[in-house]
């Protein structure tokens, strides 16, 4: 009796593979890649699995890709003897985006063919891709170590359902024929097929076989890319393999190629991404390195081998000296570990040192794409924190815009003579930033100051106190003296000040305990107020972010300081009615929380409040 079903493809499964059948015409080609590459993968875990189990190599260690073409059945077939699936593994790798990342795909599609084909790669779905020229695909799979009997059968036509059936198959490994569209023999041609391994995939380490007039042809060079010598390899064959190792569409930014000597001996091959993948900001996110021990694939997504800020990074280390039966446990541990993820992490900060040095628009290029997560080296990056904080790039006052920025030792050429510190601003936002009171007295001067509103900010002043000597100041905390600069602050008299003491007694009172103190502010030359914080106490930004983040935030009094030459200071100092007084002040304290970011605890008040004074 025949257990033949069939099921359902999943909505998402249906909107990929329409997308695959009607929409992506100009990259036919890339499926041979995706079928190839899919096909490599599942060597590479036979080889990891079969450490534990030399039971699943059944006689057969000769691993490979063979591909065979009928013109008369209009057939094209892939056969990998690589580690297979159970019928389990074939409905939730397929049918279903249990494993497939099939909803972030569809979710990041633009309706640009270029752009929507570079993704189907990087989030998993190239099986799909066959349906770019087939109408009807068949894959019969067997898993190592499994019996003969049970062995299982997928067929579909891309319209929205599957069958599933078992079959006797001697062999273990996985079948994949695809019944081409009219219009697509060219694929059955053998010139073609050398043409598109050679150009997609030569980079593959088992032989890409053929089979020709009188003996099966290798159509690759079979060999792992990374253990050439770097002069026989060409840039071409460098990008290729960078698309095959990240699965992703695009040419890498640059890359860094070495084999270490010593005592420990490894080669590692690492890419920079021109572009963020989809999850870099994703807590589960995938790491991007191959760990390979003497060409033997162990792990993906070894995040041993390099520190969690460098997570963009791709490639893949192969070591001499570790043992084949590594796991991730033993990586937690081991002394060789450690040495590869000092060589590697020094290797990737030199070769952005060169970029930086070489060419600053790609630079920036990769500061826009990989900055904020980049900065989060502030609290792990100890050996390298010099090579680590020059590649730091942050707006500042002397650009126009978010996407610009400049390093701390630019800034430094531009400090004044007489400046002892790096001045910076921290805000929820560039033009928060960009247009905070307290940077009144520095714009005025020309002083130029950095403007921090990026999360991880504040992280990163909280580690980073010094550089090169000179000490990272708020400029939205302590007492602000700027004489050593030739600057001469708002001086106010003995006299003066005396007069103003009622006023800062009477605001005082009215705030209560939403302030610390009032005092006369130093930095501000055209808003009337700002609310500055206590030196050594969490900025206004930070309060926020914890809050946000669900912790609990020490409690610390913001200072409000007052422009006595401001209109509204002036016009206050004259107000005799108490209650008026009270409310501007109120209204005060309100402006200045709000010119910093920060949430009223009464905004119906603070309306009601500001309606009067515009009648008055």
């Amino acid at each position: 009796m025949s257990d033949k079903q069939s099921m359902q493809f999943q909505t998402e499964v249906n909107q990929l593979l329409h997308l695959m059948i009607h929409s992506l015409y100009s990259n036919k080609e890339i499926f041979l890649r995706e079928l190839i590459s899919n096909a490599s993968d599942a060597c590479d875990k036979l080889r990891f699995e079969a450490i534990k189990n030399p039971d699943l190599w059944e006689g057969d260690t000769e691993l490979n890709v063979r591909i065979e073409v009928n013109k008369e059945a209009k057939t094209l077939t892939l056969t990998d003897n690589g580690i297979g699936m159970s019928r389990e593994e074939v409905i939730n790798n397929i049918g279903t985006i249990a494993h497939s990342g099939t909803k972030s795909f569809l979710n990041q599609l633009t309706g640009d063919e270029a752009q929507d084909a570079a993704l189907i790669g990087q989030f998993g779905v190239g099986f799909y891709s066959a349906f770019i020229v087939a109408d009807h695909v068949t894959l019969t799979t067997r898993r190592a170590g499994a019996k003969s009997d049970e062995a299982v059968r997928w067929e579909s036509q891309g319209n929205g359902e599957f069958t599933l059936e078992s079959v006797t198959e001697v062999k273990r490994g996985t079948t994949i024929t695809l019944h081409l569209k009219e219009g697509e023999e060219q694929f059955l041609e053998a010139w073609e097929i050398k043409s598109l391994v050679r150009r997609y995939s030569d980079h593959i380490q088992l032989p890409i076989l053929m089979k020709g007039e009188k003996e099966d042809e290798t159509l690759n060079q079979a060999n792992a890319l990374w253990a050439r010598p770097r002069q026989d390899i060409t840039d071409e064959q460098y990008k290729e393999f960078y698309k095959h190792v990240s699965h992703d569409y695009e040419e890498p930014l640059a890359w860094t190629h070495a084999k270490v000597e010593g005592k420990q001996e490894y080669t590692q091959l690492l890419y920079i991404p021109s572009h963020p993948p989809f999850d870099l900001y994703d807590r589960e996110q995938r790491h991007g390195i191959k760990l390979y021990v003497r060409r033997v694939f162990i792990m993906e997504d070894a995040e041993k081998l390099l520190p969690h800020y460098l997570r963009f990074v791709r490639g893949v280390i192969d070591s001499a000296d570790l043992p084949l039966n590594v796991s991730r446990e033993i990586l937690q541990q081991s002394k060789d570990i450690d040495a590869i993820r000092l060589g590697s992490t020094k290797k990737i900060l030199s070769l952005l040192e060169d970029i930086a040095k070489d060419n600053s628009e790609r630079y920036q290029q990769f500061w826009n794409s990989f900055g904020q997560v980049f900065k989060e080296g502030a609290a792990e990056e100890h050996t390298n924190r010099d090579k680590w904080s020059k590649l730091l790039r942050f707006c500042t006052t002397h650009l126009n815009d978010a996407k610009q920025s400049v390093s701390l030792s630019d800034y430094l050429s531009r400090m004044k003579p007489e400046q002892k510190a790096i001045y910076y601003v921290t805000a929820d936002s560039w033009t928060a930033a960009k247009n905070s009171p307290h940077l009144e007295i520095f714009k005025r001067h020309g002083i130029e100051v950095l403007l921090l509103s990026d999360r991880v900010d504040e992280w990163v002043v909280s580690h980073l106190h010094e550089f090169e000597g000179k000490p990272l100041q708020s400029v939205a905390k302590g007492d602000l003296d700027l004489s050593a600069l030739g600057i001469d602050t708002p001086k106010i008299e003995t006299k003066d000040k005396g007069q103003l003491t009622p006023l800062i007694d009477a605001i005082t009172e009215a705030l209560g305990e939403k302030v610390k103190e009032v005092r006369i502010s130093q930095r501000l030359t055209e808003s009337p107020a700002c609310l500055v914080m206590e030196e050594g106490a969490i900025s206004g930004h930070l309060e926020r972010l914890l809050k946000a983040a669900g912790q609990e935030v020490p409690q610390s009094k913001p200072i409000l300081e007052i422009n006595p030459d401001h209109r509204l200071i002036t016009r206050l100092q004259l107000e005799t009615n108490p209650a008026k007084v009270k409310e501007w002040s109120l209204l005060l304290f309100e402006q200045s929380l709000i010119a910093e970011g920060g949430v009223l605890e009464d905004p119906a008040g603070f309306v009601k409040r500001l309606n009067e004074l515009m009648l008055q």
